[in-house]
């Protein structure tokens, strides 16, 4: 379905992540439903905390990354496959990167973060990423490069111990089966800083189980094709890590579209309001990784994501209804991780558990937070068939 540039009453939601992908199913389902146009440049949705997944062949490209056309089929959404140049938010415009304009009624940022290098020599060059569908088949290709090559001495690096670095680094450790030791570098001072303690010390004892080598209080200094240049805390010089391959997973930065007239940034994001409102801007909310607000601070997760698009949806229609929204409250539904080929921990809802069995909850939970709940079951339902 083609947006109309000429529709002033139309919700335009920038970025089909979690948030706004939500947001615009949320407000297809209102009744009256609002003219939606959705811009996204990506073809595919990608639900990242099933990556890992798609990466050991648990999961399907289908059930992990589906495309949008797929997603929005019949439910009223035009999809732009364009990006967003500026907003102007005294016309109420949006100009795109094809030179399209854009006017609304309700503007929804939703535009996520992405890895940062911060400015560290070789990372943007050398290291590999992996939070893009096209980075899965990048590592896939190294795994098998790693396995066919007959020398045990070589290493693969992943940067970063937070839950994207842990996860990957056990997946990366039953997949390469002893073909090349793995080192784990964080400059803090633990692995998984944020996380809820149960599953810390689940994934501490998962990485002491795999072999994997953790690199505590350890910054990088620079990357190099065969080795990393580190700086530990409790050393006064630095020293070199040798490596065939380097992950890197040490930190995000919002993606900040061009706004006019200009907004002031609180740690780097869009500051909100308890009703996601961009302070002082009619008609804008922003949500996500994007959007802060400094009297609550909620988590840049997916799960925060997803409760704010449901949020965001029922805060435009109350502004479509000159009506007073009501404030964001997060529920929060507790935590899981994957820590290896069918092995997860979890936390939540007066749960601790970890094993196989806490595997299968967190799949079966992913999949059916899937965004389009006839997709979720339907991949829920093909795991537990076997495929």
């Amino acid at each position: 379905m083609a947006p109309n540039p000429s529709n002033d009453s139309a919700v335009v939601i920038v970025g089909g992540g979690f948030a706004g992908l939500t947001t615009a199913l949320a407000l297809s389902r209102c009744q009256p439903r609002p003219p939606i146009v959705l811009i996204e440049p990506r073809r595919r949705f990608v639900f990242l905390p099933l990556l890992y997944e798609l990466l050991s062949g648990e999961l399907q490209a289908w059930e992990v990354a589906p495309s949008y056309s797929s997603l929005l089929n019949q439910c009223g959404i035009s999809l732009l496959d364009d990006r967003v140049a500026s907003i102007d938010s005294t016309t109420q415009t949006v100009l795109t990167s094809s030179g399209l304009r854009l006017n609304y009624s309700q503007l929804v940022l939703g535009t996520g973060s992405e890895p940062t290098d911060f400015n560290i020599q070789g990372v943007r060059d050398i290291a590999m990423r992996f939070h893009r569908f096209e980075d899965v088949e990048a590592l896939k290709l190294k795994i098998k490069e790693l396995k066919s090559t007959n020398n045990r001495s070589q290493a693969l690096v992943v940067v970063g111990a937070g839950a994207t670095g842990v996860e990957l680094i056990c997946k990366l450790a039953d997949l390469l089966e002893g073909a090349a030791e793995l080192h784990l570098v964080e400059q803090g001072d633990r692995v998984l800083p944020q996380a809820k303690a149960f599953n810390r010390e689940q994934a501490e004892q998962a990485l002491k189980r795999l072999g994997i080598h953790v690199h505590l209080q350890t910054r990088v200094i620079a990357v190099k094709p065969d080795q990393l240049e580190l700086q530990n805390q409790q050393q006064p010089s630095s020293s070199d890590l040798m490596h065939n391959g380097i992950i890197w997973t040490a930190g995000t930065q919002s993606v900040i579209p061009t706004l006019e007239p200009d907004v002031v940034l609180l740690k780097g994001r869009i500051p909100i309001d308890s009703c996601l409102q961009v302070n002082g801007i009619k008609n804008v909310l922003a949500i996500g990784d994007a959007s802060y607000n400094d009297e609550h601070a909620w988590p840049a997760t997916a799960q925060v994501a997803l409760q704010q698009g449901e949020a965001a949806a029922a805060t435009v229609m109350a502004l479509r209804r000159d009506a007073d929204p009501e404030p964001f409250e997060f529920q929060d539904l507790g935590e899981m991780l994957s820590l290896g080929i069918g092995e997860a921990t979890v936390t939540g809802l007066g749960i601790t558990l970890s094993g196989p069995l806490a595997f299968q909850m967190r799949r079966i939970t992913y999949l059916t937070k899937l965004p389009g709940l006839s997709l979720g079951l339907r991949s829920a339902g093909a795991w537990m068939l076997g495929h």
